[in-house]
């Protein structure tokens, strides 16, 4: 799954933390497991130093966890 344009980063770890599952950031060469906090205060510093995350793509080990994702991105 693919978000765009994420502003508010609180929120959107808030709904990555609620998740059943692990939540996967995944890229080029890169696969971070979003629910840990190590990866969410350091591996993630670099691209969260905007205000607004331009675009993500998610990767979910529960299938209900991306309709979670899903309204959160339907918020903004």
């Amino acid at each position: 799954m693919k978000l765009w344009h994420i502003d508010d980063i609180e929120l959107f770890f808030k709904t990555v933390d609620s998740c059943k599952g692990n939540v996967y950031l995944v890229g080029n060469d890169i696969r971070l497991n979003l629910k840990s906090k190590l990866a969410q205060y350091f591996g993630l510093a670099r691209i969260f130093t905007d205000t607004e995350i331009p675009e993500l793509e998610l990767e979910f080990e529960e299938p209900t966890d991306s309709m979670k994702m899903l309204n959160f991105a339907c918020q903004g």
